[in-house]
């Protein structure tokens, strides 16, 4: 206890004697109190704890529902005293048992107080809130209880961030509230259908008809989470692999995600389409990894040869993601998106509609973001005239239909192109890089400047390669 402050340890003392206090009456409840239903809830709560940390606010509210307050206190002690490190709350400094000893008396704490306005208010309101007759108005009673359980929870978790951490009590209590206000409610639900089958002619057992499917859905929709944030990990550890290889460009792929993800709305694709593009924007330059990074960071005009090698970036991109699966047509947006429509792009001279669309999307995005990017050899054109040079290279590399949602979203959301990048803040052209290419639309804006190549238009220069 004294790796924390002494105000800390002196809140933590006064939240357990509270708890205990609280507790204390059902001493003196007798023999005729629910003993047999106060031990099956803490052992339910138990159990629920050690399986899935967190997740057992409807067993505490129907327990708060079901039972005496000083009963429903004690039904939180056991789950809370032999809960795992991970659902242990603040302060994260504490020894292991100084926490469990703070949670156990929050919990008690919260019970009691849900118990109690559930009584007060089912005594007011003249029900008896786990009758059948009474059911509508027991939703109420039920409300009630999860808003006072919520609030409990989050005065005392902002009080022992003020006393452990001394932060300011705006600061403590900022955000503790209300992100917790609609699980509650929820839980406030589960506990009240829980609490009537409990008093039912099923009998506890059929309480397990609400609790399983529940944890059941709650496993599923966090193991969708934790895919996705794994998802999100590995596109994240990719770019940042880019963005340190080539300094010029960084900031661009989200940027291009960014583009591509607008493009996708604007066409009303769905969530999971727009998601996917967004992959699609954020990886279209993946493939630099397996680009010498002398030539990436050269200051001057490329050879053909030297060209030739930059241009095999979009099959290395692809060889790298091909095998991550859940990124879909991401893949083939990878390796296609320096195609044209009249089919002089690479690396395949795809044209028109054989071009895959999510390609199409990302093509006009990454030229978009290139055009309205500055870099250390080219200042960036202001999006009405990078919209302006789309529009007069749709039809010849740009897919029309792609450049027109593009526009249509960007005169309706604007364009905030984010925070400068470590390129905007390069030095002036050095090397053997002419001062007046630094203005020169023709040069890329993802890879070195290089000598003007007289067939391309500017947007082609742009969102090359």
């Amino acid at each position: 206890m004294r790796t924390i402050p002494a105000a800390a340890r002196g809140f933590i003392g006064c939240a357990a004697l509270a708890a205990v206090l609280c507790a204390a009456p059902a001493l003196r409840l007798g023999a005729a109190a629910p003993w047999a239903d106060a031990l099956a809830l803490a052992a339910l709560y138990a159990l629920c704890e050690r399986l899935r940390p967190g997740w057992a606010g409807p067993v505490l509210l129907a327990a708060a529902l079901l039972l005496p307050p000083p009963l429903a206190a004690l039904t939180a002690l056991p789950g809370a005293l032999t809960a795992l490190p991970g659902a242990l709350t603040a302060p994260a400094e504490a020894p292991a048992a100084a926490r469990r000893i703070w949670h156990a008396a929050e919990l008690a704490l919260a019970c009691c107080a849900a118990g109690r306005l559930a009584g007060l208010l089912a005594a007011a309101l003249g029900h008896r809130p786990l009758r059948a007759p009474d059911f509508p108005a027991a939703l109420l009673t039920a409300a009630a209880a999860a808003l006072a359980f919520c609030a409990v929870l989050a005065a005392l978790d902002g009080a022992i961030l003020i006393a452990a951490e001394r932060r300011p009590p705006r600061s403590a209590w900022r955000g503790l509230l209300v992100p917790a206000l609609g699980p509650c409610l929820v839980h406030g639900a589960a506990g009240l259908m829980t609490a009537v089958l409990w008093r039912s002619a099923y009998g506890p057992p059929a309480a397990l008809l609400v609790l399983l499917p529940m944890y059941l859905s709650r496993w599923v929709f966090a193991q969708y989470h934790r895919e996705r944030a794994a998802h999100q990990a590995t596109i994240r550890a990719l770019v940042q692999a880019v963005d340190l290889k080539d300094h010029y460009t960084r900031g661009h792929s989200e940027r291009v995600g960014r583009a591509s993800a607008m493009i996708a709305r604007e066409l009303g694709m769905t969530e999971r389409r727009l998601e996917v593009l967004r992959f699609a924007g954020i990886l279209h330059d993946v493939g630099k990894l397996g680009v010498p990074t002398r030539l990436l960071r050269k200051d001057g005009p490329l050879t053909p040869q030297e060209r030739a090698v930059i241009e095999l970036h979009p099959e290395y991109g692809h060889e790298i993601v091909r095998g991550i699966g859940f990124l879909g047509e991401a893949r083939a947006a990878v390796l296609h998106h320096h195609e044209r429509l009249d089919g002089s792009g690479y690396p395949y001279g795809l044209a028109g509609h054989r071009i895959p669309e999510a390609a199409r999307v990302v093509a006009v995005a990454d030229a978009f973001d290139a055009m309205t990017s500055t870099r250390s050899y080219r200042r960036a054109r202001p999006v009405p005239a990078a919209v302006a040079e789309l529009r007069r290279c749709a039809g010849t590399q740009f897919d029309p239909r792609m450049v027109a949602a593009l526009a249509t979203a960007l005169e309706r959301d604007g364009w905030q192109p984010g925070l400068a990048t470590a390129a905007q803040a390069a030095p002036p052209p050095c090397g053997n890089v002419p001062p007046d290419l630094a203005d020169h639309p023709s040069n890329a804006a993802d890879e070195p400047p290089r000598a003007t190549v007289p067939h391309r238009t500017a947007a082609a220069e742009d969102g090359a390669p």
